[in-house]
């Protein structure tokens, strides 16, 4: 398997696959998962000459073991909870609600900082590409999948550079389409595959979405 430079080559070469089996234009819609899906859906938007936006998803902790995903909360106020964990450990739904309130405050305020006074762009009836820098686990991507899917998309396109064999062949059933260029085995981490892999900050997510929103370097390439 082939180590992408960073995320900005990776964004790159998933692009170019997307162009090729989407075209360009039209109603498509990237939307990227900050922050380290941003890089590379900056450059998957630039190369379809579509727009670019962020999905933000907050995860929700369960009650003393906050790394246990219960649930997760997207952009638009829309809930997704692991009906599975819930159950099995008994977790109450006041708590379910104090998480949701709290991380829907970091959530609001994530999106605030991000999009600077920008309105969210429209999903109803667009084809939306779903970019991260890569699949582990999945988790997010499948809180942010089926959290999108209640803002009534036409189609949504999950690509991501690389994933774990497993995580990609569970999404690709819930995707309309599932794009991850590589699935090497036997995978550890997102970040095994990249040469660099510096984590992406607050500000640069702002100026590649106010760079997006001016056009500024968003010509697409001739195929």
């Amino acid at each position: 398997m082939q180590l992408f430079r960073d995320r900005v080559e990776a964004g790159r070469a998933l692009g170019q696959r997307l162009r090729d089996l989407l075209g360009g234009g039209g109603d498509l819609l990237v939307l990227a998962l900050p922050r380290g899906g941003v890089p590379v859906g900056f450059e998957v938007a630039r190369i379809l000459g579509v727009p670019l936006d962020v999905f933000v998803v907050r995860k929700l902790g369960t009650p003393g073991h906050e790394e246990l995903a219960m649930g997760a909360i997207a952009t638009g106020g829309v809930t997704v909870l692991n009906e599975s964990v819930v159950r099995r450990l008994g977790i109450p739904r006041s708590a379910i609600a104090a998480a949701a309130e709290r991380e829907a405050r970091e959530l609001v305020r994530r999106e605030q900082l991000f999009r600077d006074g920008r309105p969210p762009a429209p999903v109803e009836g667009r084809t939306v590409v779903l970019v991260d820098d890569g699949l582990a686990t999945g988790s997010t991507m499948r809180a942010a999948l089926r959290a999108l899917r209640q803002h009534q998309p036409a189609r949504i396109v999950v690509g991501v550079p690389v994933g774990a064999p497993e995580t990609c062949a569970d999404l690709e059933r819930e995707a309309d389409l599932l794009v991850c260029l590589q699935t090497p085995e036997p995978f550890y981490a997102v970040g095994q595959w990249f040469e660099d892999f510096t984590q992406t900050t607050d500000d640069e997510v702002r100026e590649l979405l106010a760079r997006a929103a001016h056009g500024e370097g968003m010509a697409p390439e001739a195929p």
